[in-house]
């Protein structure tokens, strides 16, 4: 009997104890995560004293406090983002805006020649094209990310797209380039969505048009399963550090942001390829600067 008792005893302290354990932990963490969420702080809780059940739950909890953290952390980092890509579409909406409104200010003048008249006319119609341009690719973007661009897979072929903008670009092409292309008869087709890729590849040339030099080089080739399209122009301005950021939104080279180059295009490129699950890289060689396109064949 008095064995008995005592076993009881014993077992009552043991659970005393733990309750104690359990209660001031309990309290404890209680008290962490009030200052936690005073100071907005991510501090991992810890406990008062041992206790395996309180050691699991507070493993659980420091789970989402780090996952908090994070959140907040990724916040920070689109807000800044956003607030950047704000003020580099203002800039760069702006620059050809103050550049129709100059030039139709001097038409307000009574001493413009009917010669100057034409040559301000001609300086306007080219800003708002430019301006359009502008609009037109933040709409497309603003469509890609948020999963409104439709895309429909299907057979394409290679030649015919890349064949017809070129004839459609061959006075600016000649003009500013000696060109090179290499398209084979036998290039397979390839999976993808035919406007999409004529935007891609429109992209491209208007690209090289705006920033390349010397001669520009358009190849493309079977391999393995995939096709490869490679654009190659000069690109002496460019830098190993700018070859990591060519495909950023809002990224370009010219730290003066002329309002001629917004880093829409390559972005552009990159987002559509990828969702018609295409492949994009860059390349930088020997002062040549390469886009080069993946199609599932």
């Amino acid at each position: 009997m008095g064995y008995l008792a005592g076993t009881l005893g014993l077992l009552c302290l043991i659970l005393i104890i733990r309750l104690y354990s359990l209660d001031r932990n309990l309290k404890k963490g209680a008290v962490q995560l009030r200052l936690q969420r005073r100071e907005k702080s991510a501090t991992p809780l810890h406990l008062a004293a041992p206790h395996r059940a309180s050691e699991a739950l507070l493993s659980e909890v420091n789970g989402l406090l780090r996952d908090r953290e994070d959140e907040r952390s990724d916040f920070r980092r689109r807000e800044q983002a956003l607030r950047r890509q704000i003020a580099n579409v203002s800039h760069d909406l702006r620059t050809p805006l103050t550049s129709i409104l100059g030039y139709l200010q001097l038409l307000e003048s009574p001493e413009v020649t009917e010669e100057q008249r034409g040559e301000y006319l001609a300086v306007i119609a080219s800003r708002a094209r430019v301006l359009q341009g502008l609009i037109t690719s933040f709409y497309d973007l603003s469509r890609l990310e948020a999963g409104e661009y439709p895309i429909v897979r299907e057979r394409v072929d290679l030649r015919e797209v890349i064949g017809t903008l070129l004839a459609a670009f061959y006075d600016e092409l000649e003009d500013r380039f000696t060109v090179e292309v290499d398209l084979p008869e036998d290039l397979p087709q390839v999976w993808g969505d035919r406007a999409a890729m004529t935007r891609v590849y429109s992209n491209l040339i208007r690209n090289a048009l705006e920033h390349g030099e010397g001669k520009l080089s358009i190849s493309a080739q079977r391999e393995g399963e995939q096709v490869a399209t490679r654009f190659t122009n000069g690109g002496a301005e460019l830098t190993g550090e700018d070859l990591t950021h060519v495909f950023d939104r809002f990224y370009t080279s010219d730290k003066t942001r002329s309002g001629m180059n917004t880093g829409l295009g390559l972005a552009i490129v990159k987002t559509l390829t990828e969702q018609m699950l295409g492949t994009v890289a860059a390349e930088l060689t020997a002062g040549n600067f390469s886009v080069i396109l993946y199609w599932k064949v």
